[in-house]
């Protein structure tokens, strides 16, 4: 029997994106041959041990509109021109190009929609931009037969809005152990201090970062935080180790591939995640470092948004913040760390990670994909 094609069409460049990697890998599973298409950048690194076909595109321009123009003039050629029985678009911003040819072939279209993608501090701050984007949604979304999302309270808002089903798929890692363990003096960290990460792709604007970077002056040396990714505040917190005099308390890893990252993650005390509550987007996330720092085993420090909350409530798996004052957060990893707690915290990760496992949670994306098929 031939194998049904598929493209599966992002905006970033692959190579960190572990959400639409676990899609893809279902998607082979379902006996689908997967084209995964993205963007190539100047700073991109290689793509590793990929199992089906990648497409990186290179564009002149690699933000602003005309990068939106661009990729998404590029992409919709892509996709005219390649054979396929579906389309798999991840979020807004690939859309339009997808919805076009799924009509124009009359092939079947699914959404993947990562956030509310209409209310993320880049466009909530620019009226403009978040008018055409929203124009765009409310034109296509209803329409759609077959929609993802990230949580529970993300589907629900979609579905109040737009009548439209959607079904949610949480950004849940495999739970296995890895073959080898990497140890601190293998990674170049510290062997003798409390290691404090913050990771992920989108280190950006009203996630905590500044705050905690600076609740570092009011802990002692034992202590050392680690940032791990990208973002557009990582420049900034930069130039603020240095303001703050932090430069030996303070390292930096620009991105790196989901198993490189987690052998940092395994060598951590305790793992951040301190979004603010300044936009819905905000709100309803559930960010993957809460899984990754789950599997990893160590305790969490979160804001107390609804999604994070109810998990890291249910298993006992950490303490919150109640602001966001840089005092208040070094008192909070302070006590987490040398409360006895410490290790209760450590322990029901275990029963966590067991049950917030990809194995479980892809049978929902599986029952999907039959249903298309």
């Amino acid at each position: 029997m031939q194998k049904k094609k598929v493209i599966v069409s992002v905006i970033n460049d692959l190579v960190t994106d572990q959400r639409v990697a676990r899609t893809c890998s279902v998607l082979m599973e379902c006996n689908y041959e997967v084209l995964l298409v993205g963007r190539v950048q100047k700073n991109s690194k290689p793509l590793e041990n990929r199992l089906y076909k990648c497409k990186r595109m290179k564009l002149l321009f690699e933000q602003g509109v005309l990068f939106y123009l661009f990729f998404n003039i590029r992409l919709f050629f892509v996709l005219l021109f390649t054979k396929a029985d579906v389309l798999l678009a991840n979020d807004l911003d690939t859309l339009l190009p997808n919805y076009i040819v799924s009509k124009l072939k009359g092939i079947t279209l699914i959404y993947d929609s990562h956030e509310i993608f209409c209310e993320v501090p880049e466009l909530v701050n620019n009226p403009a931009k978040k008018h055409i984007w929203e124009l765009l949604e409310k034109w296509i979304v209803p329409k759609l037969k077959y929609a993802i999302t990230v949580n529970e309270s993300i589907a629900d808002y979609f579905i109040k809005k737009y009548r439209t089903p959607f079904i949610y798929i949480r950004n849940i890692p495999n739970y296995t152990p890895l073959a080898t363990y990497k140890t601190r003096i293998e990674l170049g960290l510290p062997e003798d201090k409390h290691i404090v990460i913050l990771q992920g792709a989108g280190i950006n604007v009203h996630r905590g970062a500044e705050e905690l970077l600076e609740a570092f002056t009011y802990l002692d040396d034992n202590f050392v935080l680690l940032i791990i990714g990208g973002g557009d505040v990582i420049e900034q917190l930069k130039a603020n180790t240095v303001k703050f005099k932090l430069t030996e308390k303070v390292i930096f890893i620009d991105k790196l591939s989901a198993l490189e990252l987690r052998q940092y993650t395994l060598n951590a005390n305790l793992g951040v995640t301190i979004d603010k509550d300044t936009n819905m987007n905000y709100h309803f996330s559930l960010p993957n470092k809460v899984f990754d720092y789950m599997h990893a085993g160590i305790p969490i420090l979160a804001s107390k948004l609804p999604e994070i909350k109810t998990i890291i409530d249910k298993y006992d798996i950490g303490v919150f913040i109640d602001n966001h004052n840089p005092q208040h957060i070094a008192n909070q990893i302070s006590e987490i760390i040398n409360n006895t707690n410490y290790n209760v915290y450590k322990n029901n990760t275990k029963q966590a990670a067991i049950e917030n496992n990809w194995l479980t949670e892809k049978q929902k994306l599986i029952k999907l994909i039959q249903e298309v098929s």
